[in-house]
């Protein structure tokens, strides 16, 4: 045996080792770590399926903002919810989902009007489970495995109680945000309740559930759940996919009466500031509403993802085999053929994972490529590498350092070479600075005074980001951008980016002033906000790039700032975050309504001028 052969047979064996740890761990449901990427993975894959009309068999009642606006105030009184589910009652649904708590005492006459528009027609109303620490799933054997263990539930009033079936509300989300499932049962220390979703399903079709064997069953239908009877969610598009109808139309009578006849109607608050909203791949702020509505027409229609044991036994036996098969290529060739080899059965596997989900079978995208992508880059980069001089070793290693051009990153990058492969979405806050009439400055300077009075403005500004904690992204010509929340976001990032705003305004107007430099100046803008995180490029040219609203809004702010005779623009979100305390070196003016250019509304802004400014003027 050579020992060529030697190193594939141990690279095989080492591959489905790693392959099946994976799978033991998503058997269980215990590899939280990959969650993140699944969740990317399958948004990508919805996108991919696109918009889908549901069956038909919900629709939903929204207090919106005519609504409110009719009844007055937010939450709406309980007269208002009464005459509303009368209202519906009339249409004759098959059942109404009221997706509102009701667990504190209202005006004694007004409770008793809702409770007698309760027993109107067939009603659930909802419950919330209350829990204590973050995981919400207990792992371990048996039936409940994996079911919601709530420390308390927050319960309708009895009297309520009295006249509607109950059902749990929560839904279980991502780390981003977005909801995933919705558990059917959730328990306490003394009791087990299932989830609204089922209850009013089950009222609809006239059929108790029954729970088993991993899955739930509706008379004779089967529905295949995941881990701990957890209903997963295949949105049908953004908001208003789902039939909606305002609650104000509705009271007013201006709905027909067959649009809600034999459905289930889903009762609950879509108005504008109401926040119960969630994060999706087709509508960013999907109102609750509409999630706990989608899965209620996943059990009436039966068309929800399809993840269950035997989905995820497939998983686990692609985890094991797939490493193994990449890795037994990359010994076969090491040669372009093995590298297209290695490609035709990733492009196989993902066409293959993706047309599985466009048919409703969730196969799992982060487990397989967690286990194959370790074994197959770490075997085949020691074939690579075999032979060759450990100087040539540290030789790549350095270039890899030099990949990235954002200061303040290289130790990190150190330590995570693939930091940013994938784009991040985070709030951080963005910061810019320019210096005013540099370019006509220039052309008298010549090309070295130039040169050396932008390596003097780089210098400083590099360390005054440094000592407040941020990372210059980019200097453009006489300008940088300056980030704070890489390479984690922080709770101080906003705080950060006010001192590093005020402290360069100091510093620089002191550099120009000993300078004797009238000739220029500098503005600043900072904002606070969601940004992606990525790297642009590829090969040895890339960088970091930080995109969205907020770096626009900081960039204009700076517009905002010279057009208002002052030298630093600060957006109100940024100064909610950061607090006030920073910007006592100066005075602080505002807010003002800012039209910022190439962004539609207002934005509210301070200007910032310090003390000697202010004195001075």
């Amino acid at each position: 045996m050579t020992g060529r052969t030697a190193q594939l047979i141990v690279a095989l064996v080492l591959a489905g080792a790693w392959g099946l740890l994976l799978a033991a761990g998503h058997l269980r449901g215990e590899l939280p770590v990959l969650e993140r990427l699944e969740a990317t993975l399958t948004d990508f894959r919805l996108l991919l399926r696109g918009e889908r009309q549901p069956a038909g068999a919900v629709a939903i009642v929204a207090i919106d903002d005519a609504t409110v606006q009719r009844a007055g105030r937010f939450p709406v009184p309980r007269a208002v919810l009464a005459d509303l589910l009368s209202a519906i009652a009339s249409h004759e649904p098959a059942v109404t989902a009221l997706d509102v708590l009701l667990v504190d005492e209202g005006p004694a006459d007004e409770d008793r009007e809702l409770a007698e528009a309760l027993a109107g027609s067939p009603t659930v109303i909802a419950g919330a489970a209350v829990f204590e620490e973050m995981a919400q799933t207990t792992p371990g054997e048996g039936p409940l495995a994996g079911v919601p263990v709530a420390a308390r539930l927050l319960l309708p009033r009895q009297s309520f109680l009295d006249r509607a079936s109950l059902g749990i509300v929560n839904v279980a989300t991502d780390r981003n945000g977005t909801p995933r499932f919705v558990p059917m049962l959730f328990r306490t220390s003394d009791r087990l309740e299932i989830s609204l979703p089922l209850r009013a399903a089950a009222s609809a079709l006239g059929e108790e559930p029954v729970l088993g064997d991993g899955a739930l069953r509706l008379g004779e239908r089967r529905i295949a759940t995941d881990i701990g009877y957890r209903l997963p969610l295949a949105f049908f598009g953004g908001r208003g996919t789902i039939p909606t109808f305002s609650a104000a139309d509705l009271l007013d009578g201006t709905v027909a009466p067959e649009a809600l006849r034999g459905q289930v109607v889903v009762v609950g608050a879509t108005v504008t500031g109401g926040g119960d909203v969630f994060p999706t791949p087709f509508d960013p702020v999907l109102p609750g509403v509409e999630v706990i509505a989608t899965a209620v027409s996943h059990l009436i229609a039966g068309d929800a993802l399809v993840r269950d044991r035997n989905v995820r036994r497939i998983d686990a036996a692609i985890a094991v085999v797939l490493p193994m098969v990449l890795v037994a290529l990359i010994g076969w060739r090491r040669n372009v053929i093995g590298i297209a080899a290695v490609g035709a059965v990733l492009t196989v596997w993902a066409i293959g994972n993706v047309a599985a989900f466009d048919t409703g079978y969730w196969l799992s995208a982060a487990v397989p490529l967690a286990a194959a992508a370790p074994p197959a880059l770490i075997y085949g980069a020691a074939q690579l590498l075999q032979g060759r001089q450990r100087a040539t070793f540290f030789e790549t290693q350095s270039a890899m350092l030099q990949r990235i051009q954002a200061a303040g990153l290289s130790q990190w990058l150190a330590r995570d070479p693939d930091f940013l492969s994938e784009p991040v979405r985070q709030d951080a806050a963005v910061v810019f600075v320019d210096l005013s009439g540099f370019t006509g400055l220039s052309e008298t300077l010549g090309p070295v005074a130039t040169r050396e009075l932008l390596d003097s403005f780089y210098d400083l500004v590099d360390r005054e980001v440094t000592a407040c904690h941020g990372a210059v992204t980019s200097f453009m010509g006489d300008g940088a951008m300056i980030l704070f929340g890489l390479p984690e976001p922080t709770a101080g990032d906003a705080a950060n980016a006010a001192e590093c705003a005020v402290r360069l305004c100091l510093r620089l107007r002191e550099w120009l002033d000993r300078r004797g430099e009238t000739r220029i100046g500098f503005k600043l803008g900072a904002h606070f906000g969601s940004v992606v995180a990525s790297r642009l490029g590829r090969g040895s040219n890339q960088q970091i790039a930080t995109t969205g609203d907020t770096v626009n809004v900081a960039s204009r702010l700076m517009e905002f700032a010279k057009e208002n005779g002052a030298e630093l623009a600060v957006s109100e979100d940024l100064l909610r975050e950061a607090g006030r305390t920073t910007f006592d070196r100066g005075t602080l003016d505002g807010p003002a309504g800012a039209h910022l250019r190439g962004r539609a509304g207002t934005l509210s802004v301070w200007l910032w001028r310090p003390a000697r400014q202010n004195q001075s003027a």
